[in-house]
């Protein structure tokens, strides 16, 4: 009896895994508008947006900050673009974790701050509630590749809105 639980354990572990693994990634779930004024992202992700009216974040502003993200999060191990181009201002990826393979979803959008174009970005887990910091690592690891920066600033989301 105890081999016959233990097997319907396993499979039942191997079968999560799989689905996890897996399942689709739908686009229009997962390629928000995070540019628009009223998007605020939810306290659980990890999220960067200098915010329009800003002029402190001119590091992290260029002649085109969506692109120089973009070749980084291109080129990021297990990462892989789902949805959005550089025509669009708005890109999302999917970063699959190495043991197993959780995917995280990243949007980044090009916006317009008092220094010129800048760019937002939120990072999110598909399942569960609590990532351990790793979307927050990422993103830091993205904006300092992107734009040399040695420090970054807290992050945190700036209402581009009224």
């Amino acid at each position: 009896m105890l081999k016959v639980g233990l097997v319907v354990v396993v499979v039942l572990l191997f079968a999560l895994m799989a689905y996890i693994r897996f399942a689709p990634s739908d686009p229009a779930r997962w390629h928000i508008d995070i540019a628009a004024p009223d998007f605020v992202p939810p306290a659980d992700w990890a999220a960067f947006c200098p915010g329009a009216e800003s002029q402190s974040f001119a590091t992290f502003t260029s002649d085109a900050p969506l692109a120089r993200l973009a070749e980084i999060a291109d080129s990021w191990p297990r990462t892989m673009r789902l949805a959005g181009s550089l025509d669009e201002g708005r890109i999302t990826w999917v970063t699959r974790s190495r043991l197993l393979w959780f995917p995280d979803y990243a949007t980044a959008a090009e916006i317009q701050t008092a220094n010129g174009p800048a760019v937002c970005i939120v990072s999110r887990q598909r399942f569960g509630t609590d990532d351990g910091g790793v979307n927050a690592a990422k993103l830091r690891g993205w904006l300092m590749r992107a734009f040399g920066a040695d420090t970054l600033p807290e992050l945190g989301w700036k209402p581009s809105g009224p």
